[in-house]
């Protein structure tokens, strides 16, 4: 198990903590929100009991206000997540702060494919954890509890990573100079915005992580779990198939931050990387500075 992770806190305007080390977990899952909303709200559950009582405190309401998570607040977001027969979107966003970015957080946002406000929209799903609860537990009970997260979940695509675990993407308004630093050198460092990554990744990936998770359709346009399997023969990969033509692909014993001033990039990477690489998810047409970053910033490990 890694234990060399960096301790990171970034800091905005008025020293507001804008995003901290972590772990997220996040799936991208190709259908409509009405069809798997139990499956969704099971998940949440399971993130629920896992982590420490009284971790998550905040919720977005209907006004997008925060207000505190109660009882009544539980049983709110269930009703948003689901009582949604007449369609429309659906969004949960449970905090451990009305403010700061905290270490427990779960992001839901529920799309319809068709949905005419978003250019390939999923069904999007995020749970944080800060690294502390990591080095308590380990990275076989994480990896056991992604797991259990993922059991009921027909995800296209999704994955577990060391990250910069922020509030709805915040890290994006930090200064890009300390930013740059920090992604320049650890490449196993996942900077996320589960919101806009599920209004446009369709059934495209987001690249290598630690845990990779992969299902229909991406599972078989790469040629299915026999040819992962070909592919990856290093001694640190795993495979574990899932039900529902589904794949777990684990890169090592513990998650990797990727110092490049400790070493190289772990030759496991590269090579889902390149199997990765052409369902890649990158903007495209008349694109801004940030997009054309994080372009650059996503090919990292795609050889």
């Amino acid at each position: 198990m890694k234990n060399d992770l960096p301790i990171i806190r970034l800091r905005g305007r008025g020293e507001w903590l804008l995003g901290r080390d972590g772990f997220v977990v996040s799936f991208f899952i190709h259908r409509d929100h009405t069809e798997v909303a139990p499956a969704i709200w099971g998940a949440v559950q399971t993130y629920r009991r896992a982590i420490p009582p009284g971790s998550l405190n905040w919720y977005t309401s209907d006004d997008g206000d925060m207000v505190p998570l109660d009882e009544e607040g539980w049983e709110h977001n269930r009703r948003e997540v689901i009582d949604c027969l007449e369609g429309g979107g659906r969004t949960v966003e449970l905090r451990e702060s009305p403010s700061e970015t905290g270490g427990y957080q779960v992001e839901y946002y529920g799309r319809l494919l068709d949905s005419p406000f978003h250019d390939a929209p999923v069904t999007a799903l995020a749970f944080t954890f800060p690294s502390e609860y990591f080095l308590e537990h380990g990275a076989d009970h994480l990896r056991a509890l992604a797991l259990e997260l993922a059991r009921e979940l027909p995800f296209n695509f999704g994955y577990v990573s060391f990250a910069l675990v922020s509030t709805q993407g915040a890290w994006a308004s930090a200064d890009w100079t300390v930013l740059d630093g920090l992604l320049s050198r650890y490449l196993g460092l996942d900077v996320y915005s589960v919101g806009k990554a599920g209004s446009v990744i369709g059934t495209h990936s987001l690249g290598p992580h630690w845990l990779t998770f992969l299902g229909r359709p991406l599972l078989g346009r790469l040629g299915g779990i026999d040819a992962m399997r070909r592919a990856l023969s290093f001694p640190e990969v795993s495979l574990r198939p899932m039900e529902g033509d589904r794949l777990l692909v684990t890169l090592g014993e513990g998650p990797d931050p990727i110092d490049t001033e400790k070493g190289a990039i772990p030759s496991q990477y590269l090579a889902l990387g390149r199997l990765l690489k052409p369902f890649m998810f990158e903007y495209t047409g008349d694109i801004d500075e940030m997009q054309g970053k994080m372009n650059c910033w996503r090919r990292r490990l795609c050889p």
